[in-house]
């Protein structure tokens, strides 16, 4: 690793006991927690705005489900595109200053949204907005890494994700009901209002990094990092399993709009919008994800997320609003705590060069959902929500077999250690 990399993102005099590490109970750490939940709040909110609209934004443009699903898609893979430079920028110019200018841009661009004159200016404005985004996710992980005790990492990384979830299904409420009254391009404008909100909470309450020291940008510094991190076996399997967990999501939630609007269930956009309160599940299972991780261990708790989330998807094939609700839920619940599972062990896994460890995760997670989008809403025209389940089902199948050759790589490791012990 770079000399450069390695310290940019190695908190200097603090070692895990160090008390200058913040950890549960102290103002720093609710301060940090509150600032990064309402920047997770803002980035989901942002991020997949449209997401809600879509059958609506269809309608207006007259598109089809596949062609308004790139108000989503573009946007989540500008972020992923993006996310390993603006990570370099913060180990040039610090966390929270990238972080910051990464808010207040989306920001802008999102009170721009509401007046795109077409679907292409839509779309367009959309990959702007999440190629700003993509200075958030990446070195909010790698600030947490520097400033928050180990044993608290996965915790407070948690916490972000609940951000996520929450802002996730708050854009999505409000842009259902406000959408019902005023129309969709009200709806962004509502969002764009909501996420400034959120970003000037976060300026005001992120304390300053006291473990952060700058480094170059240095492009061959930064190539041999990622190419580190790559060579990676550990990091590569968590890199597969954030983009398939995505996949999932970003199929199932592109999709599901377009599916209650028709019948048999025929849900007004205001209803619709209402469903995302599922993802108050997702805040409390990636919450918890800690505890799950300290129970059952990281794969123990990857194969209970799959399996929740399997559950799920099978579940809403039927055609009964309550089970699909139900199904929704557990989809969601499966998802958060895979990816809080997932982005944790990243963190905790690269000892050097963080921020482009995480990057690297964020740009597989988003590349899934991206796909998860385009994929999910061609499977949905062309099999109807059998094909999207089904889609969603081989994304699923993919992180179990990740996870049971992680399982049996660990097995044959533990052994050779005790075969070297007993020598």
């Amino acid at each position: 690793m770079s000399p450069a990399s390695t310290k940019a993102s190695t908190p200097v005099g603090a070692g895990p006991s160090s008390p200058e590490l913040l950890s549960p109970g102290q103002p720093g750490y609710r301060r940090m927690s509150f600032a990064l939940f309402a920047a997770g709040m803002a980035t989901f909110a942002l991020l997949y705005s449209t997401q809600a609209l879509l059958p609506a934004v269809s309608a207006d443009f007259g598109v089809s489900a596949s062609a308004a699903s790139w108000t989503v898609s573009a946007a989540t893979a500008a972020l992923a595109l993006f996310v390993l430079p603006m990570s370099s920028l913060s180990e040039r110019f610090g966390r929270r200053t990238v972080m910051t200018a990464s808010l207040a841009v989306a920001v802008a661009v999102g009170l721009l949204v509401p007046f795109a004159p077409s679907l292409e200016w839509l779309v367009a404005l959309r990959a702007v907005q999440g190629a700003a985004l993509a200075g958030l996710p990446a070195s909010a992980m790698a600030y947490l890494a520097e400033e928050v005790r180990p044993k608290a990492l996965v915790a407070a990384i948690g916490l972000f994700v609940a951000g996520n979830s929450i802002g996730g299904m708050s854009g999505r409420i409000v842009t259902g009901w406000v959408a019902q009254l005023w129309g969709w391009r009200a709806a962004l404008a509502a969002v764009g209002l909501m996420a400034l909100v959120c970003a000037l909470v976060f300026r005001a309450m992120l304390p300053r990094a006291r473990h952060f020291r700058p480094g170059s940008v240095n492009p061959r510094a930064l190539v041999a990092t990622v190419r580190g991190h790559l060579a990676d076996p550990l990091l590569l399997r968590l890199y597969a399993i954030g983009a398939l967990f995505m996949t999932v999501f970003g199929a199932v939630y592109t999709v599901i709009g377009y599916r209650l609007v028709e019948a048999p269930f025929s849900l007004p956009q205001g209803v619709v919008g209402s469903i995302f309160l599922v993802y108050l599940v997702g805040t409390v299972s990636s919450a918890a994800a800690g505890k799950l991780v300290g129970r059952l261990g990281r794969r123990g708790a990857l194969y209970l997320a799959v399996t929740t989330t399997a559950a799920g998807l099978l579940l809403s094939l039927a055609d009964t609003l309550p089970a699909v609700l139900l199904g929704l839920v557990l989809i969601t619940a499966g998802f958060f705590a895979g990816h809080a599972v997932a982005s944790s062990s990243v963190s905790r896994t690269a000892k050097t060069g963080r921020a482009q460890a995480s990057a690297l995760y964020q740009s597989a997670y988003y590349l899934g959902s991206s796909a998860g989008g385009a994929l999910g809403a061609l499977a949905y025209h062309s099999g109807g929500w059998a094909g999207t389940v089904l889609l969603g089902l081989l994304a699923v199948l993919g992180v179990v077999s990740i996870t049971l050759y992680g399982t049996r790589v660990a097995r044959a490791e533990h052994r050779m250690l005790l075969a070297g012990a007993q020598r």
